[in-house]
């Protein structure tokens, strides 16, 4: 599979109303990105910022495949995998605002964010962090209520520790685990193929795990392997692998004008936005584009009252930080 593909969107949508909710749940993450990235800029967002902006089709893809009884690690760039699972996007942008009503009262800041009610078992700030978490959960669904843990994590994280001795430990004891690998094309500044021998998902390979290398822009094609990998996992088979082949529209993080990108990659990689491509793929499918309009309108009125409501929400009580600090 060619790492940037010019072809233009060929999937069939199985279900359009579903897609509709999906593309609403990307324009929302699309956005909410940009405006966490405007109030970062005008001192508002306290620490750091990693954006999910570009690619959206992965965590919405995966999560729509999930289950109330599933588990979900991400990464420190994971504003997208929580909105995915339906983090209440307020209380998320709170959190960003260090405010009282943040899901994690204003203390996780942007890396660290955790919301168990929405099946979201933290965010790590550590590269790999995410498998081990995963892995852990994934033992205590085995032996409780069936589900599936899912572990996102960037390219990077296939040179950690953590991938090789947690997937081989997940596939001895056939642990319900699915892992994604969001090939992003870069580890913070270094492209991947500078410092990773070999094709990634070959790693899983070798140890007997099934893994699939895919287009990381087309939801419905993550889709399609999220349903094959989750299904294996769910039965008793043990791990499986996604690589997803997407881009980050944006730097590592906010201090990255990502001046080392080669010249025009970054153009290429947008005429294969997972929003546009799935916005003409449902115009295809006869949804009328006065209602996907529409759609863009609502996610943009909602996003703007969010900021309203986020900049005039408490900070912690003097008391609750102290507590926090000790």
């Amino acid at each position: 599979m060619s790492r940037v593909s010019d072809e233009p969107a060929t999937g069939v949508l199985d279900d359009v109303e579903l897609y509709l909710g999906i593309y609403r749940r990307m324009l929302l993450i699309r956005g909410f990105e940009d405006l966490v990235q405007s109030l970062f800029l005008k001192g508002e967002v306290y620490g750091t910022t990693h954006l999910y902006s570009g690619q959206e089709a992965v965590a919405t893809g995966v999560a729509s495949l999930l289950e109330e009884r599933d588990r979900v690690a991400a990464t420190y760039r994971g504003h997208g995998h929580a909105l995915a699972l339906g983090v209440d996007p307020q209380k998320l942008l709170d959190e960003m605002l260090a405010r009282e009503t943040g899901i994690n009262g204003g203390r996780a800041g942007s890396m660290n964010v955790n919301s168990l009610a929405d099946r979201l078992i933290g965010s790590f700030g550590i590269v790999g962090g995410s498998i081990a978490a995963a892995t852990g959960a994934a033992l205590a669904l085995q032996r409780t209520t069936g589900g599936v843990a899912v572990a996102y994590f960037g390219d990077g994280a296939m040179n950690q520790g953590y991938f090789f001795e947690c997937l081989n430990f997940a596939q001895v004891l056939k642990l319900p685990l699915l892992l994604v690998c969001e090939n992003n094309q870069y580890g913070e500044y270094t492209p991947f193929r500078s410092v990773t021998a070999g094709e990634i998902r070959a790693r899983a390979e070798v140890m007997e795990v099934p893994a699939e290398t895919i287009d990381g822009m087309s939801v419905w094609a993550v889709r399609e392997a999220a349903a094959r990998a989750v299904a294996h996992a769910r039965g008793g088979n043990g791990p499986a692998f996604i690589e997803a082949l997407t881009y980050r529209f944006v730097g590592h993080s906010r201090s990255d004008p990502g001046a080392y990108r080669p010249e025009g990659e970054l153009e290429r990689w947008k005429q294969r936005d997972p929003i546009v491509l799935l916005r003409a793929q449902l115009e295809a499918e006869g949804v009328d584009g006065a209602r996907l309009d529409e759609l863009e309108q609502a996610v943009a009125r909602e996003l703007e009252e969010m900021r309203e409501r986020g900049l005039a929400a408490p900070f912690p009580s003097e008391l609750a930080a102290r507590e926090f600090k000790d």
